[in-house]
């Protein structure tokens, strides 16, 4: 018999592969200048787009896994280059600070996004049923649990893809 956590769990990676496979997607054909393309000066460009989700990802699940992010462990903020912070994941950026964003390596985007599926996996192949309601935030009302914010952190990796997706259809019709 398949377990309730089995079902939620597979709907959470089937989600998140989503993500990571539109990441890749989103790359390809891509170069350097195209990922620091923007439409107007205020507006986020594809690579900063797929960094930031991906940083936020990182970020947020790392947290719950009580692990160290991939970004700082597995050497990504050296590796990417970026002149931002170490601790850096664009929350707060201003558009001057999202405009210095760029990376030479398109392939490097991809290969953070799937280190970072790669600690998604770890995570949800390790929560049980009962984690999910653990309280993980009392700033909000409701608290917010495990699976709220394992939800919340898909919902706006989802969210900047689609952003993502859309700058790079603009960036092909200029």
């Amino acid at each position: 018999m398949t377990s309730p956590m089995s079902h939620v769990r597979s709907v959470l990676l089937d989600g998140f592969q989503r993500v990571e496979d539109g990441v890749a997607s989103v790359l390809e054909d891509l170069d350097a200048d195209d990922l620091c393309w923007r439409p107007d000066p205020g507006a986020n460009p594809v690579g900063w787009l797929l960094w930031h989700l991906s940083r936020q990802q990182d970020a947020q699940l790392a947290a719950l896994a009580e692990v160290e992010q991939v970004w700082a462990a597995d050497g990504w903020h050296d590796r990417l280059g970026l002149p931002y912070g170490p601790r850096a994941s664009g929350f707060g950026q201003s558009a001057e600070e999202v405009g210095r964003f760029r990376v030479e390596d398109p392939t490097l985007l991809g290969g953070y996004a799937a280190a970072v599926h790669g600690l998604t996996r770890r995570l949800l192949d390790s929560l049980e049923v009962e984690d999910l309601d653990r309280v993980v935030d009392t700033r909000w009302d409701p608290p917010v649990t495990v699976g709220v914010r394992v939800y919340s952190v898909l919902e706006d990796a989802t969210k900047h893809l689609g952003q993502a997706e859309y700058v790079k259809g603009m960036l092909g019709r200029r």
